[in-house]
């Protein structure tokens, strides 16, 4: 997916329900790919400019890997959503980036979210090692024309080995180690994204999404600092990650953004 430099892309989370192979898996394909479809279609008839489906459902999740059969399952859900004509993300949780990668190639994704990219960090899960090196072989053996955008200090982790790193160094090291772009996000799943950090990531020279929080309060803050958005927890209905997507919240956001590139909307 190239994200433009004059506009800010809406990218919609399809929050997968549990995978074959986590703890809530229900034993049938049928109804977790009637969901992705359900939710995909109201993010681009809301009018998300891409969607990125993430294993969300797969709580707790494994520490960087997740199981062949979930691999396989994601690559039937992806699929599934890559049909709706929008371009397609993956993420598969907690640092599974050598499988999501796989994902992205077997079902026609363009982008992969990569969690511990550059440098290491403790998660929920327990300590990610970078992973830049091996990821971008793979993805050059495998001749994938697969973006990588990378999480720079992302949400649900400690940062403390690198504290001596503020996020504008952080976000030269994604850039370094050979990211296509850069996510930003806040402390948590649905916690604002500072713009300030946004500023201090754009001087690393690569697009700058934003990664969490994002409402249609504040959409005329971010987006002028930002080429895309990625938004679940707030596009759901009553703002519950949990539920389906709620296609009136698609529209109020995908408004929002619309009335910031007009010029209706610039930073404070």
């Amino acid at each position: 997916m190239r994200l433009a430099p004059d506009r800010c892309a809406l990218i919609g989370m399809v929050h997968l329900p549990p995978l074959p192979g986590s703890p809530g898996w229900g034993g049938a394909m049928g109804p977790v790919l009637e969901a992705a479809r359900r939710d995909a279609r109201a993010l681009v008839e809301g009018g998300c400019d891409a969607l990125l489906v993430e294993n969300m459902g797969d709580l707790p999740f494994l520490r960087g890997r997740v199981e062949p059969e979930t691999v396989a399952a994601a690559a039937l859900c992806v699929s599934a959503v890559a049909e709706l004509g929008r371009p397609v993300g993956v993420q598969l949780l907690a640092a599974a980036n050598r499988e999501a990668l796989g994902v992205a190639v077997a079902a026609g994704a363009s982008f992969v979210r990569v969690e511990a990219f550059a440098y290491a960090h403790v998660a929920d899960e327990g300590w990610l090692d970078a992973c830049a090196g091996d990821l971008l072989r793979a993805r050059r053996a495998l001749g994938a024309d697969v973006q990588v955008w990378a999480d720079v200090k992302k949400k649900h982790a400690a940062h403390a080995v690198t504290a001596d790193l503020d996020l504008g160094e952080a976000a030269r090291g994604a850039a370094f180690c050979g990211a296509d772009a850069l996510v930003v996000t806040g402390a948590r799943t649905g916690a604002a994204t500072a713009p300030a950090d946004l500023e201090a990531a754009k001087l690393a020279g690569l697009p700058v999404v934003v990664g969490s929080g994002v409402t249609d309060d504040d959409a005329p803050a971010l987006a002028p600092r930002a080429q895309g958005v990625i938004v679940g927890t707030w596009l759901k209905e009553e703002g519950d990650w949990r539920r389906p997507v709620d296609p009136a919240r698609v529209r109020a956001l995908r408004q929002a953004l619309d009335a910031v590139v007009r010029g209706a909307g610039a930073p404070p």
